[in-house]
């Protein structure tokens, strides 16, 4: 099968299109037929090393998060899903591998995909809406009535973010770019901040929580609209104690993720404040949440026009490090 692969770290982006064999399943594990996969900043993070403290990958690998298409085959002790099914998925860390023809996953990382979504959109969910759920629901432990502010927000973090926030109850405040404000407001944003025309550190106080998608640059500035009591959960910054042991990582990981948090920690602590980092990991049962607020909802999130082939990869890893997008970039089995 066809299959994009790194031989090694490099920052430059150089992914090579080999043909490796389709992989064996294990007991636990269906067979998917790829028919689409999405192209995430988290690929460039992983093409460039930047993650490998957090995850170490041996190569060469093969590349890519998230992913829709159909089971072609399941594992012995499979009782979820059959052959036919239409699923998607964010696949595990330690075995990514959605830029190929046939992918291996164990049944706890998928569902089936929402009832009004082809392969394309479909492909387009997984990863965001579980950075979102988990990061609303785990680390922020936010609850209804409660303010999220969501900075640099109007991409396609924040357009999956925003409706499960709503659906959780609570009061959604997005910085992003002019040309999202009419789209965000349509999808239950309660207030729209264009970062062009207005400073949200000189307009907002007492939020509840923030979601960082920006990194350290804006660290000050969103430390500073947050109550006393107040979390902070950064998708960009970086990891910390609480991420460590959260994580289960050995002690020398959990002592560099101290020292490298310190900062941050400190800083949040003196106002009575928290910082948090995370990383999102697969999990199939908060799919399956999210699939019901997709339904219920009609979410449909927003593709980039420009649908890409595998043969056409370094292409639509180029355009997502550009940033130059209008929602998520996918590739076409």
């Amino acid at each position: 099968m066809k299959a994009v692969q790194i031989k090694n770290y490099s920052k430059n982006i150089d992914t090579i299109l080999c043909d490796i064999p389709i992989p064996e399943i294990g007991a636990e594990e269906v067979l998917i037929k790829v028919k689409a996969a999405a192209v995430n900043p988290l690929e460039l993070l992983i093409i460039s090393g930047t993650v490998k403290l957090i995850q170490d990958y041996k190569m060469p690998l093969t590349l890519g998060n998230e992913c829709s298409g159909i089971v072609e085959k399941v594992g012995s002790n499979v009782t979820q899903f059959k052959k036919g099914d239409e699923v998607y998925a964010r696949l595990p860390i330690k075995k990514i591998g959605a830029f190929a023809e046939y992918v291996a996953v164990e049944q706890d990382a998928i569902a089936k995909m929402p009832k009004d979504c082809d392969f394309i959109t479909a492909t387009a969910i997984p990863l965001t809406a579980l950075t979102a759920y988990q990061g609303i629901v785990e680390e922020l432990e936010a609850k209804s009535g409660e303010t999220l502010l969501i900075t640099g927000g109007s991409g396609s973090f924040g357009e999956m973010a925003v409706p499960i926030e709503k659906e959780l109850g609570l009061n959604v405040i997005v910085t992003g770019n002019e040309r999202a404000k009419d789209h965000f407001i349509n999808i239950g944003t309660d207030k729209y901040i264009d970062y062009k025309k207005e400073n949200y550190w000189e307009i907002l106080s007492d939020i509840d929580y923030v979601i960082d998608t920006l990194g350290d640059a804006e660290f000050e500035h969103e430390l500073s609209v947050l109550k006393k009591g107040g979390r902070l959960l950064s998708l960009k910054n970086v990891p910390n104690k609480t991420f460590a042991v959260k994580n289960g990582f050995p002690l020398a990981k959990r002592t560099l993720f101290s020292l490298a948090g310190a900062k941050y920690d400190k800083t949040a602590e003196k106002q009575g404040k928290e910082y948090r980092f995370m990383f999102v990991r697969l999990d199939g049962e908060q799919l399956k949440k999210i699939t019901q607020i997709i339904d219920k909802n009609n979410i449909v999130p927003q593709v980039d026009s420009r649908i890409f082939s595998i043969e056409q990869i370094n292409d639509a890893l180029k355009l997502v490090a550009n940033g130059h997008t209008n929602g998520k970039v996918i590739i076409k089995m």
